[in-house]
């Protein structure tokens, strides 16, 4: 039988570890434990297709994400025309294979538990 300790940690994304930045917003990412977590702030105007796909070089967003959304409203398109609305209190789990765009006029906040780490590479 194996055991696994957990030690005591507490991060703030006031100090990130790593700041990627790229049009109408940016990724911060902290790691905690042996886990990357991100925080992304999207300003309004962002849209994955016109602001990231250059960076990541692929047609859609291939990262997969699990995320918790704070602040905004999160329009998601999915490969095979799927969309849905995620608002503060959301929580989505997005495959790989997706454009997602900021509605309105107020930043959206995502906490991400799984894909920041390669995001906007």
């Amino acid at each position: 039988m194996s055991i696994s300790t957990q030690s005591t940690e507490h991060r703030s994304f006031t100090a990130p570890d790593e700041i990627r930045t790229f049009p109408h917003g940016r990724l911060e990412l902290i790691r905690v434990g042996r886990s990357d977590i991100g925080r992304l702030v999207l300003e309004p105007g962002w849209r994955w297709s016109a602001d990231v796909k250059p960076i990541a070089g692929t047609e859609l967003c291939e990262a997969p994400h699990f995320q918790y959304h704070v602040a905004g409203t999160l329009a998601i398109r999915f490969a095979d025309g799927t969309e849905l609305v995620a608002k503060p209190g959301d929580v989505t789990s997005l495959p790989s294979g997706h454009d997602a765009w900021v509605v309105g006029e107020e930043d959206v906040v995502v906490v991400d538990w799984f894909g920041a780490s390669e995001y906007a590479r």
